[in-house]
């Protein structure tokens, strides 16, 4: 099964020379290949699963890394800055999987209707889990690798494939964690709506006592579960969303730094160009350059 899947994942990415991501007929799956390892670079995670069939990848979330290599996937729940490499490929043996946008509104649909449906319970939960792909889960991955030469077939086929993945993610061994994060309540989700608060409003000044009043705890309790969450606390996570979101405002709408440091919040262009350096590893302007091939 393993190698029917690595055998289709490369030859849909060989018609695609030299795309690291290849879009696909199926919503929100993407094929990822890699050729070579990569060094770190920042990123912002989506709630997403990115499973991998061959090679291996690393991410980076404050002081949590993980690393996920063939027969696992990465599944963030939430929307979090953080750092991915590709830490295992080679041409002979390329990093190959599959990045799927996770619906959430999808899984709290298949979480309601499971006759037993993963307990939600009062521990700590993380934002980010990786998790063992196996059984009824690959087969879900094979199955939508199939569709790759079927174009035609898989707008028909591909949403009952996901809503079977969103079944057996639920069924693992870290449905509960999932679930939780994914719900409308639970106790992640105090934490969650703040998240959301700030990421909504990371370009202004946001108080600690404003965030921590939205998730009903007090400060103390809110920086402290604010972390365990998310591995990063609120300043450091309102810091890497400006940062992100000024690179792709340079990149994207060619804007000078000046002005991606104004519109994500910055009073002084001198701070933004100093926290760029830390992040990105070398000024904004040569950053972009190098982004986008200038020489």
């Amino acid at each position: 099964m393993e190698n029917e899947l690595v055998a289709a994942l490369r030859r849909y990415t060989d018609a695609h020379p030299g795309q690291s991501s290849v879009a696909t007929r199926m919503p929100g799956a993407r094929i990822l290949r890699a050729d070579r390892s990569r060094r770190p670079r920042p990123v912002g995670f989506k709630p997403a699963l990115c499973f991998i069939a061959q090679g291996a990848k690393a991410a980076a979330f404050g002081q949590t890394t993980v690393h996920y290599g063939a027969g696992h996937a990465l599944v963030a729940t939430l929307e979090l800055p953080g750092v991915g490499w590709v830490a295992e490929a080679s041409p002979e043996a390329p990093m190959l999987g599959i990045a799927l946008e996770l619906d959430l509104a999808l899984l709290r649909r298949v979480y309601q209707e499971m006759e037993e449906p993963p307990r939600v319970g009062d521990g700590p939960r993380r934002g980010v889990v990786v998790a063992r792909v196996d059984g009824p889960l690959l087969d879900c991955f094979l199955r939508m690798a199939r569709l790759l030469a079927m174009p035609r077939a898989a707008g028909v086929l591909y949403p009952g494939i996901l809503r079977e993945v969103c079944y057996w993610l639920l069924d693992g061994p870290h449905g509960a964690e999932i679930a939780e994060m994914t719900l409308a309540t639970g106790h992640a989700q105090r934490i969650v709506r703040a998240v959301h608060a700030l990421r909504d409003r990371f370009d202004r000044s946001v108080r600690m006592e404003e965030l921590a009043s939205i998730a009903r705890l007090s400060p103390s309790a809110f920086h402290r579960q604010f972390k365990e969450l998310t591995s990063m606390t609120p300043l450091q996570y309102q810091k890497q969303l400006r940062l992100l979101e000024a690179r792709r405002l340079m990149v994207s709408h060619a804007a000078s730094a000046e002005s991606a440091a104004f519109q994500v919040g910055y009073a002084s262009a001198s701070q933004f160009s100093r926290e760029y350096v830390r992040m990105f590893g070398q000024p904004p302007r040569r950053d972009v350059d190098s982004l986008l091939g200038v020489a």
